[in-house]
Formats: C-alpha cells, structure tokens, sequence
C-alpha cells in the first residue's frame, strides 16, 4: 500500500481540530502527526515554526467562527440574533470562540479602529434604518454591544458548569435597552 501523502492543508486542518476539540495548547508536532497517522517528519517540513501554525490555526477559527454566525442569524432580527449567535459559539464551540477572541489583531490603537476591523458596515445601516436612528448612533450602540458580547461570551466559555444561555441573553437583552438609551441621548 502507498505511504499517505501528507499535505500542508492536512496539517493545518489536523491542527485545527485539535484546537477545537482540546484548544490550542494542544496543538503540538507529535499531538498533530499522531492525529494524521505519520511521523513528525512532514509536519516539520510544512511549519517553518509553530507560530506560523498556529496563524494558520487562528485564521481557519476566524473564518469558522464568521460561517458560524452567518448561519446562525435571523434575518429578520439581525441585530440581535448576531449577539446571540456569538454566544451560541461560545458553548458550543468554546476552544474555537476563546482562539478567535485572542487572536492578535495587529494596528489596532483604537475602539473605532477595532469596529472598523472587526464589523460589515452595512451592519450599522441596518440598525439605523430598523431603530430609525442615525449611523452614528447606531454604531455607538453596535461597538457597545459588540464589546459587551465578546465580555460576556468570554465569561460564558470559561464557566463551569456553565451559567445558563437564557441568563446570559436576558443579560444581553438589558445591556442592549442601556446602550439603546445611551447611544439615543
């Protein structure tokens, strides 16, 4: 039988189920060529180092996490449903939610630079438009429930047992009637 090709895709994926499954500490060489069924050989021949990985790692949880709220949002409620849809990533996927929270994210040196890196401006339109208010106060309410939803689900992926997602989305729900009011005055 011919020796399995290992490619550098198979890496990346091997590693990123890792992290998923276990989180990040565990992606390792021998942690990744076990998951393959090969020896360390190729693994080390398509990493220059583990930091690369784990970029490419990190990269494949963004991108993950980004299907998973499209999926998961309620058209008709985007707003909304997009807070909770981050929630329901953080207890369902819990190792892949903490990676895609603390990945670096490099010229950042302001909120606003952060909104406008991490948010669809047509988000902000959207809000606008259904809360008839103007674009900048609907953007004040987006980064500040933005804020709030990463704390929050932050909170919610490292507590055991676990609290519960009805608590959590009637706390989302009255900081929203909060920044709903503070971004109005």
């Amino acid at each position: 039988m011919p020796k399995q090709k290992i490619t550098k895709e198979m890496v990346v994926h091997a590693a990123f189920e890792l992290a998923r499954a276990e989180g990040m500490e565990q992606v390792m060489v021998k942690n990744i060529a076990k998951k393959l069924n090969c020896s360390v050989q190729p693994i080390y021949s398509y990493c220059n180092n583990m930091d690369e990985l784990r970029n490419d790692v990190a990269e494949q949880a963004k991108q993950f996490v980004q299907e998973y709220v499209v999926s998961h949002i309620d058209k008709k409620d985007l707003f909304c449903s997009t807070g909770r849809a981050y929630i329901q990533i953080a207890k369902n996927e819990p190792h892949i939610f903490k990676l895609f929270i603390f990945q670096e994210r490099k010229n950042i040196s302001s909120l606003e630079e952060l909104y406008q890196s991490e948010t669809n401006p047509q988000v902000a339109q959207k809000i606008a438009e259904d809360l008839k208010i103007s674009i900048e106060q609907a953007k004040k309410l987006h980064l500040n429930m933005l804020i709030y939803t990463i704390g929050i689900g932050t909170i919610f992926s490292v507590t055991t047992p676990g609290i519960s997602a009805n608590e959590i989305y009637l706390q989302q729900e009255q900081a929203y009637e909060i920044f709903l009011k503070a971004a109005l005055e």
